[in-house]
Order: structure tokens, then C-alpha cells, then sequence
């Protein structure tokens, strides 16, 4: 792909990103998602967090973006702005803030500087608000390749946090309490996972749900694919070169890059 330049920075691609988008302002803003949501707000930038039921199943993963002392912008999945604004609302009980859709357009732009920081696709990112910027940068290869789960994909109301690895990147195990926090702490400081989200090097592009095989055993589920690489739940004890099997044709784990 061409290198296309922005302002002073050059970057290799971009894309658009379906997005909803909802704001929340006013003086309680910071310290309500803080009890709100499983990270920290950020002083300056962006962070991942997740807005999750008590039993620590996730509701909406949201990227949090600080706009300003007393302003939160949350980009989430376009499926779940209402949900999210929704739960927000509802909890807020006597915190001064408001919580407000807001209509925006997310591009993607792969090695810029100039937005607000992504990290779902393995590369250094910024997600940029109603650019005219667009693309046509292979996102969907870029997320599945780097590990990232998708809500409606990698995360459904059958998967922890944990066993997607947003506990890495999602969660602060020392900010106060928040919805979830509980059964979060417990899995994370005593427990372990049976299964976690792996990138396959596969041949073709492989359906949702087609079983992975190790062995004569099914040991795992594909959530999504392009060709040649897809993610999929798998087994912990499954070992790091093991010969699997997916829709019939060979295939084996890879480790996604790190994030940056």
C-alpha cells in the first residue's frame, strides 16, 4: 500500500471503523466511570475497559477516551451504543453528569500520531473523528492477526474477560470497585482458565464455530477467519507446536505480535 502523509505523519493505510460513540460529562463524569467501568479513565489519551453484568460477563467493551477534565467520550461496537448508554443511565443514581449519544465517523490510520490511540491491531494506530481520511486497509486481517476479540465474535455472554486476554489490557486489578470486580479479582489471583483466545495459522477462511482438533479430541471453537488465519478458543494444555486440525485441513497456533 502507498504511503499516504497526514499533517506531518506518514502512515501505511487506513480505514474506516463502524463505531457508536457516547459521551459523558459534567463534574462527577471521571469518578462515575471510574466505579463504572474495570479501568482506570486516563489522565490524557485512551485506555480499553469494559462496562460487565456482576458476574463479570461483558456488556460493552469501550474505548475511553479523555477529552477533557470533565469530558469522556466512549467508542464502542456500533451494536451496543445503546446498551451502554443504557446501563450508564441507569446506574448513575446522584452523579452530577450527563450521558449522551454522540454521532461521529472512526477512521483507522495505521502508523499516525495524530488521534486517538488504538490498539486492536497489532501495528501503532489512531482512531481519527470525522476525517475525510479513508482507505481500504485489511482491519479485519490486522485485528484477527494481533489476537484482538470482536463483541458478537471472540465475546458473547459464554466468555470471561480472561479467557479473551482483555485481562491484560482491559482491566486495572488495583482501582477501586466496579460491577464484575469480584469474580474478575477471584479468577485473576486464584484461579486459572480453561481455554483462551489463539491465532491459528489455517488454510482457507474457516466458518465460526468449526471445531479445533488436537488429536482425535475437539479442543477448541474458530470465532472468526480471513484466509489463512483465524482466532479461536483452544484449550490451555494444548501444547505450543501441536499439529490441529480445523474444518479438516491442518493448521497450528501462532503467537500474535506484541501489542504497541
Amino acid at each position: 500500500m502507498d504511503t499516504v502523509t497526514h499533517g506531518a505523519t506518514d502512515f501505511h493505510g487506513a480505514a474506516r471503523r463502524p463505531r457508536a460513540y457516547v459521551r459523558v460529562h459534567g463534574p462527577d463524569a471521571v469518578d462515575y466511570l471510574n466505579r463504572m467501568l474495570s479501568n482506570d479513565v486516563p489522565e490524557t489519551g485512551s485506555v480499553d475497559a469494559l462496562l460487565l453484568t456482576p458476574k463479570a460477563r461483558v456488556i460493552a467493551p469501550v474505548l475511553m477516551w479523555r477529552r477533557g477534565p470533565d469530558d469522556v467520550l466512549l467508542l464502542t461496537e456500533p451494536e451496543l451504543g445503546d446498551a451502554l448508554r443504557a446501563q450508564l443511565v441507569r446506574m448513575r443514581f446522584a452523579a452530577k453528569c450527563e450521558i449522551e449519544p454522540e454521532e461521529h465517523v472512526s477512521t483507522i490510520v495505521l502508523g499516525g500520531d495524530e488521534g486517538i490511540p488504538n490498539r486492536d491491531y497489532g501495528v501503532p494506530a489512531v482512531e481519527v473523528l470525522d476525517s475525510d481520511l479513508d482507505g481500504d486497509a485489511d482491519l479485519e486481517r490486522l485485528r484477527i492477526e494481533a489476537g484482538t476479540p470482536r463483541y458478537g465474535l471472540e465475546l458473547d455472554d459464554r466468555v470471561l474477560p480472561a479467557e479473551a486476554g482483555l485481562d491484560e489490557r482491559a482491566i486495572s486489578f488495583t482501582k477501586g470497585c466496579y460491577p464484575g470486580q469480584e469474580p474478575i479479582a477471584r479468577q485473576h489471583y486464584r484461579g486459572k482458565v480453561n481455554r483462551r483466545l489463539r491465532v491459528l495459522d489455517v488454510k482457507g477462511t474457516p466458518a465460526p464455530e468449526t471445531p479445533v482438533v488436537y488429536g482425535e479430541k475437539e479442543v477448541g471453537r474458530v470465532t472468526s477467519a480471513v484466509d489463512g488465519a483465524a482466532l479461536a478458543y483452544v484449550r490451555v494444555e494444548v501444547p505450543e507446536h501441536a499439529e490441529l486440525e480445523v474444518g479438516g485441513a491442518p493448521a497450528r497456533l501462532h503467537w500474535p505480535p506484541e501489542r504497541p
